[in-house]
């Protein structure tokens, strides 16, 4: 069974941290990525402190820094017509204590480059997996790919997403949370003598009687994302693309220049928000982490960095002893135990969010600042603690994976 490899399913942020982090300590992995390349814009582009720290850990945050990106080191929010400043960062004991506002593709591709410098790493693009293997006591053995090939696998990391087909096949059970709201993706071009940091007049985010815009910079263009309600594309699709146009430039003004870029609905993509947990992440030859195991909300955009903290989790509990041709099966529940409660909490802070800010806004109740929004505002020295929140999360972990002697 040692000379198999483990099969990571799902190339995003947690696979390829996974794929990286075991690679590095002499595991034998194959990450298997559908999609042809990384570049689909439905991706999250918020790289937390959390993250970048375990980066610098292992020795890469320069390299990574090298590629472009903004920096938000102070979070704000346009909230009924005014700015207002909730949460700090400079402040973190990190090497970068801010948000790197970086493509997921290009974080992905760097990853894929650092994990192909090891012998032990393959990532195979355009290969779907569309169910998993079973031997005949019930242990899953491998997986079965969309062409028909079956793979063997010492063990089977599903990290294909929240609606991950692995943990399905593996018949995880799972605990929809509920979420009130969808997402709709599209770009607006930035006018060409802007800067790479997001101008004053666009702002991170913007929450209004209208609703509320995430506008985040990318180069020559925003990636915007517009909350509205679970389920209501249909309702404005019906009203026609003018009339998104007009209210996406009510709420944001500082929009309204390149919003002929929308020249219909094929231009706006729709997230269908989620949120929810497997209440067991593995079972004999499986185990599930990322958005496969718990769906996070686009909330504090801090989806990518729990589950790169998963991976992290799964590399220092399994890579030791993967490397040494020890049983996973009897390690994989300590997966879950080290990071369930940090993922419980973050849910938590998400559905206060959604009951306290978003589920209001989208009835047209957002009338007055809250008022913790007034205390941070006020008193500067508050802010640091959704900082710390926003920035290093719950129960952080570090990279203590080994890094195999050949590697050295």
């Amino acid at each position: 069974m040692s000379e198999l490899p483990v099969i990571i399913v799902g190339g995003g942020p947690a696979g390829m941290v996974a794929g990286l982090l075991l690679a590095r300590a002499g595991v034998r992995v194959t990450v298997l990525e559908k999609h042809a390349d990384f570049l689909r814009d439905f991706r999250g582009d918020t790289v937390h402190p959390s993250t970048l720290e375990l980066f610098h850990e292992i020795g890469l945050l320069g390299e990574l820094l090298k590629l472009p990106h903004a920096r938000l080191d102070t979070g704000t929010l346009d909230l009924l017509g005014r700015r207002y400043t909730i949460a700090t960062l400079k402040h973190l004991p990190v090497a970068a204590p801010y948000i790197a506002m970086m493509p997921q593709w290009d974080l992905l591709d760097f990853i894929a480059r650092q994990g192909r410098r090891y012998p032990t790493f393959d990532l195979r693009m355009s290969t779907e997996a569309a169910g998993l293997r079973f031997d005949g006591a019930g242990r899953v053995d491998g997986v079965t790919l969309a062409n028909g090939e079956s793979l063997p696998a010492r063990l089977v990391i599903a990290a294909d997403g929240r609606r991950s087909v692995l943990r399905d096949a593996a018949e995880l059970p799972l605990d929809d949370l509920g979420a009130p709201m969808d997402v709709l993706w599209f770009r607006v071009p930035r006018p060409p003598k802007t800067s790479a940091d997001a101008p004053a007049d666009v702002p991170l985010g913007t929450i209004g009687k209208g609703g509320m815009i995430v506008a985040i910079p990318r180069g020559d263009y925003w990636q915007c994302a517009r909350v509205i309600g679970k389920g209501g594309f249909a309702a404005i699709e019906a009203k026609g693309v003018e009339a998104f146009r007009r209210e996406v430039a009510a709420l944001v003004p500082g929009l309204a220049a390149g919003l002929g870029a929308i020249a219909g609905f094929d231009d706006v993509k729709l997230l269908s928000v989620a949120l929810d947990r497997l209440t067991r992440w593995s079972r004999p030859g499986l185990l599930a982490i990322g958005d496969a195991a718990h769906a996070m909300s686009p909330v504090g955009g801090v989806g990518i960095n729990l589950a790169v903290q998963d991976a992290v989790a799964a590399a220092n509990i399994l890579a030791a002893p993967l490397a040494a041709g020890a049983d996973p099966d009897p390690l994989l529940h300590l997966v879950q135990e080290r990071r369930w409660t940090p993922t419980v909490r973050m849910q938590a802070i998400q559905r206060a969010a959604h009951r306290r800010v978003i589920e209001p806004m989208l009835r047209g109740e957002v009338t007055r600042v809250p008022l913790p929004i007034r205390l941070l505002d006020r008193f500067p020295l508050l802010r640091r603690i959704p900082g710390r929140v926003l920035g290093l999360g719950f129960g952080r972990q570090h990279v203590e994976s080994p890094l195999a002697k050949d590697f050295s």
